[in-house]
């Protein structure tokens, strides 16, 4: 997958009172064809994820951050003046965001997430969040983050929030993304303090640097983002010249996808690099593919997931399907199902870490 010199620019550092978020750090995108995310990527969107209507509408400003093509491919250019320029610990401080600007009296302690990246951010910064959303496809907490999440009360789906029990929680912070809930926004802000990202998915190091300002913990967002830049960059000198293609394959409810740059999964290949199939290259979040084009998929590694239960998808029809046996990657052994929460719907960097882990097991072992 081709690479621009801005997907492995360094991330903002601390050394300045100035923290707003920069375009320098690689990013994913939405389908081109106007499909929204339900946990990209976001839950996800999204980078990755099911396709509904968030919040129950859109408007004209939310269009351009959840379809494809030129406004989509530039968030982070959009999240440059994000963030704030409050010094560490210093409070009341004021945060930059999708919907405007938010002042946030103390540091939060009661925290609410609308999706599962920003779930993702606040666990890595040590958090657990009192109140949560849930996918769709899961009414549980995702299994790689239980034993670090505590137990918050459920509020809703990420596209039908319970604002009621969002209120009784009592938050002093909000965090989600104008792209799933830009029509409860100005209800939210009535409650606590609401903090939004453009959109989930392929700018998921932005969102994490954004949702760590409201902590005054940017710099320990920082330093988890350079490292995982690090784990990236070991797993591609371990495969030094020899670099397989890999197709990350999900199977959703009506919908087969092969995901592309602008995706979750797709920025975590790039920062390897890994390189992905022709028909993936594209800055878009995924292509879509009917089980009589399953061979459009095939590369030297297929990795698959599925959102929600298989028998809602044509998941088992496919991998049972004549054509699929025909695959390189099928007949080599190289086709492996892997955690749909982590390589799809996870958009944090616990998340990413554990993509990680699985390409360097199935990869470059030994890295």
């Amino acid at each position: 997958m081709p690479t621009t010199s801005d997907d492995q620019a360094l991330l903002p550092r601390t050394a300045t009172r100035r923290r707003f978020l920069t375009a320098g750090i690689a990013g994913g995108a939405v389908l081109g064809l106007g499909g929204l995310l339900t946990a990209c990527g976001g839950s996800g969107g999204s980078g990755g994820s099911a396709d509904s209507t968030p919040g129950g509408g859109s408007s004209p400003n939310q269009k351009s951050v959840k379809q494809g093509g030129d406004d989509y491919a530039t968030v982070i250019e959009k999240m440059k003046g994000f963030g704030t320029d409050a010094a560490p610990g210093v409070y009341p401080r004021t945060l930059k965001h999708a919907m405007g600007e938010t002042v946030i009296p103390a540091r939060p302690t009661r925290v609410v997430v609308l999706d599962t990246g920003e779930l993702d951010n606040v666990v890595a910064l040590g958090i657990q969040p009192v109140g949560v959303v849930h996918t769709d496809g899961s009414k549980s907490l995702p299994s790689y983050l239980k034993d670090k999440a505590g137990s918050p009360a459920a509020v809703g789906t990420i596209n039908s929030l319970n604002l009621e029990a969002i209120a009784a929680l009592k938050p002093d912070l909000i965090l989600g993304s104008q792209l799933r809930a830009q029509d409860q926004y100005v209800q939210l802000s009535k409650i606590a303090p609401t903090v939004f990202s453009l959109r989930p998915g392929y700018p998921w190091k932005q969102n994490f640097l954004l949702n760590a300002s409201a902590f005054g913990l940017e710099a320990e967002a920082g330093t988890q983002l350079d490292a995982y830049q690090a784990a990236a960059a070991a797993i591609g000198a371990k495969l030094g010249d020899k670099r397989p293609t890999i197709t990350p394959l999900r199977f959703m409810p009506g919908r087969t996808r092969l995901y592309a740059e602008l995706s979750f999964i797709g920025t975590i290949l790039t920062d390897v690099p890994l390189p992905q199939p022709g028909i993936e290259q594209v800055r878009e979040l995924a292509v879509e593919v009917s089980p009589e084009q399953i061979d459009k998929a095939d590369a030297d590694w297929i990795f698959y997931g599925v959102y929600g239960s298989p028998s809602s998808t044509n998941q088992d029809a496919v991998l049972g399907g004549a054509l699929w046996k025909t695959l390189g990657a099928v007949k080599s052994g190289q086709a492996r199902p892997v955690s749909d929460e982590t390589w799809f719907l996870g958009l944090g960097v616990m998340a990413a870490n554990a993509v990680l882990t699985d390409l360097k097991g199935f990869v470059a072992p030994g890295s």
